[in-house]
This record gives structure tokens, C-alpha cells and sequence, in this order.
């Protein structure tokens, strides 16, 4: 227990990251528009989020390396360039929208922008670059048990469980475009390509020992659990009432605001506090996987145990996204929608390569030596990935349409 206590954070950290502004909001919209009908998704979601997870962990524990790093040893410095340019300008425009979510739900506590912002950024960039990876960690995974405020909202919401129950044992999908682009973005909200780097850099940076992956295995299984039943009873929240009430959103602020009049204040003040929370936490990450892969990617000196003088690059690149990304909502008329829209293509882009390269890297017997995947196991893995380009490129056609 105490060994498994040292090794857990890396996975239940980076899953419940993704459950961040974007995150919240396509799960609120999912409930509100289709009510519990796309609760089943959860299910293969899970199963695909272990098996991509298991595998950045256990090369992160079996190399000693970062995936960028790997990346530029295995495929050249050439692809390695262009792959860390689209994730930096992705992760960018996400961090964008997470400063755009703690706004928003500071706002529904009356609570400006001019000042909410420039604190919260403050605040996060201090953690990172005054602490160390302990000390970060565990302000993360306390972030990690405050989205059990989604629960209760969901529990306040008083749903019919029955329903419930029918949309997570009867699968139902209707193939419209609509239909289709919500699973997409069900799974795509989940499995983003940041989160396989910082997983991986993260199990490096603590140092976690081949004899101890079991336990880190466990952490990814915790994780992935973890996010899908929060991501669960926010669908569940915003069903038993949005849907209900034929009340259509945009953001996931929109459901907070309407969940008042419908579950009551303490429902609605806890679903602007989630979001809040979950804003500042994947505003602190998504800089710091930022970070992480391009100074790996790079050859930089980089980790938060290390002081702003020993790796400057890091710290650098990492306050540069947090205060530029802040200060972009302070603009005037700011196109938010245009920048999710492009970050969210880049993801769409990026992940299915991703994958790929972890396939080939998880399989080289040089690197990895007898912890390569089984024959079976690769079957499964190329099956999601296929899958995944093709939700890529549907994803992408329907954007354009």
C-alpha cells in the first residue's frame, strides 16, 4: 500500500485533466440534447483510455524517456519539429479556453474577468515554477477530489436512474451528422494527444521503477474510471433537466446558469464551481505537457523539480503560454469559437499519428525489450487506431461541411 501510494498521481492526474472547459461542455451539451441516450459511449471510452494510457506509462517506465523524446530518436528531428509546431499551437488554443472557463464561471459569482484572470494565471504560473514535482502533485490531486462536485450536482438534479440504466446497457445511435459528431467529440474530448505526453513525462519526472509499474498501472486504471463517472453524472445532471426542459447550450457555463431555476441554487453554484476548478487545473497541465514535450523533443533541460536557471526554456515556454493565453481574454470581441474551432481540428489531426508512433516505438524490441505489446494486444490497438482515423477524418469532413 505504501508503494502504491508513493507511485499514484501521473494517471489520475493527466485523465482528469481532460475533464476541463471543453470537456464539461461537451458532456453538458451530450445530456441536454440527447438526455441519457449517449450514457453507453462511457463504456468504450473507458476501455479505449486504459489501453492508450497503459501503454505511454509503460514505455515512460521501461525507456526513462519522454514520447517526444523517443519520437526524435526513433522518426528524426525533422517530424519531431513538426509534430511539437501543431502541439503547441493545439495546446495553445485550448489554454486559451480554459482561461476563457474560469472567466466564465467567475462570472456567475459576479466576479469580473479583469480580475479573476490575471490572478488565476498568476497563481497557477507560481505553483509550477516555485514548487516542485511533489508539492505540484499534490495540489493537483487534491484538484482531482473536487470534482465530486459534478456527482453531487447530478445527484441534486434528481435523475430517473431507470433511464439512466437503458442508456448505458442499450446502446442507441441514430447516424445522423449531429448524432455521429457528438460520439466524436465524446471520444475526442477523452483521448487528447497532450495527454500521453505528460503521462509519460510525468511517470519519468517521479522517477517510477520497472519493479512499481504494476502499481503505476493501477493509477492509469483509477484514472480512467475516475473521469468517466464524473463525465457520467454530468450527462446525467444536464439530462434530468436541460433535456427535460428543452433547453439547448452552448457552454458550460450556459448549463450552470440554467441548471438554477430547474435543480436549485446549491446544484447550480456547484456546477460553476467544477468548472472553475476544472479550468484552473487543465490551465496549470496543458502549459506544462506543453513544456514537457518540447523541451524533450528539443534536448532542453526540463521538469518542475528543476530551478527557472537549469531550465529556463521550460519555465519560459511554460510562462509564455499561461500569461499570453490570459491575456488574450481581455481582448475585446476575442474570437474564442474560432480558436477551439482550429485547436480542435489540430486535434482531430494530430491524434491518430500519435497513436501510430506510440505503436511503433511500444514495439521496438530495442527500446523496449521484452515489454513490447502481444500479438493480441496489437490487434486490439491497430483496430482503435483505425477507428480513430476514421472518427478523425469524419470529424474533420463535417467541419468543413
Amino acid at each position: 500500500m505504501i508503494i502504491f501510494l508513493a507511485v499514484i498521481g501521473p494517471g489520475i492526474i493527466t485523465s482528469n485533466v481532460d475533464n476541463d472547459a471543453g470537456g464539461i461542455a461537451t458532456y453538458s451539451m451530450a445530456g441536454a440534447s440527447y438526455g441519457y441516450s449517449f450514457l453507453w459511449s462511457l463504456i468504450p471510452i473507458t476501455v479505449l483510455l486504459i489501453i492508450i494510457q497503459e501503454m505511454s506509462a509503460r514505455m515512460g517506465v521501461v525507456s526513462g524517456k519522454g514520447l517526444s523524446d523517443l519520437i526524435r530518436e526513433r522518426f528524426g528531428v525533422r517530424i519531431t519539429f513538426y509534430l511539437l509546431l501543431a502541439l503547441v499551437l493545439t495546446n495553445f488554443g485550448n489554454t486559451i479556453a480554459e482561461f476563457a472557463g474560469i472567466a466564465s464561471a467567475l462570472e456567475i459569482f459576479n466576479v469580473s474577468r479583469f480580475i479573476s484572470v490575471p490572478i488565476a494565471a498568476f497563481l497557477v504560473w507560481l505553483l509550477v515554477v516555485k514548487g516542485n514535482y511533489k508539492s505540484v502533485e499534490k495540489v493537483f490531486l487534491i484538484a482531482c477530489f473536487f470534482y465530486v462536485t459534478y456527482i453531487i450536482s447530478g445527484i441534486l438534479a434528481k435523475p430517473d436512474w431507470n433511464l439512466a440504466q437503458k442508456g448505458i446497457l442499450s446502446p442507441t445511435l441514430d447516424f445522423t451528422p449531429a448524432s455521429l459528431g457528438m460520439l466524436i467529440g465524446l471520444v475526442g474530448t477523452t483521448i487528447a494527444p497532450w495527454m500521453q505526453f505528460y503521462l509519460q513525462s510525468a511517470v519519468v519526472e517521479k522517477n517510477i521503477k520497472l519493479r512499481d509499474y504494476k502499481h503505476s498501472r493501477t493509477d492509469v486504471i483509477i484514472g480512467s474510471f475516475i473521469v468517466n463517472i464524473v463525465a457520467l453524472f454530468i450527462i446525467v445532471a444536464c439530462a434530468a433537466t436541460l433535456f427535460k426542459a428543452g433547453i439547448k447550450i452552448h457552454t458550460a457555463s450556459d448549463a450552470a446558469l440554467a441548471l438554477a431555476p430547474l435543480a436549485g441554487k446549491y446544484c447550480s453554484a456547484l456546477f460553476a464551481f467544477g468548472l472553475l476548478n476544472a479550468s484552473l487545473f487543465a490551465a496549470s497541465i496543458l502549459p506544462l505537457s506543453t513544456a514537457y514535450v518540447v523541451c524533450e523533443g528539443m534536448g532542453w533541460e526540463e521538469g518542475v523539480n528543476k530551478k527557472f536557471s537549469e531550465a529556463p526554456q521550460f519555465y519560459g515556454l511554460y510562462s509564455l503560454l499561461i500569461f499570453a493565453g490570459a491575456g488574450l481574454i481581455l481582448l475585446p470581441k476575442l474570437p474564442l469559437f474560432l480558436i477551439m474551432f482550429v485547436s480542435q481540428i489540430l486535434n482531430g489531426v494530430l491524434l491518430p499519428f500519435i497513436l501510430i508512433f506510440i505503436l511503433i516505438i511500444i514495439n521496438d524490441k530495442k527500446i523496449m525489450g521484452e515489454y513490447t505489446n502481444k500479438r493480441g494486444f496489437n490487434i486490439i490497438i491497430w483496430v482503435t487506431t483505425i477507428i480513430m482515423i476514421g472518427l478523425s477524418i469524419f470529424l474533420l469532413i463535417s467541419m468543413f461541411k
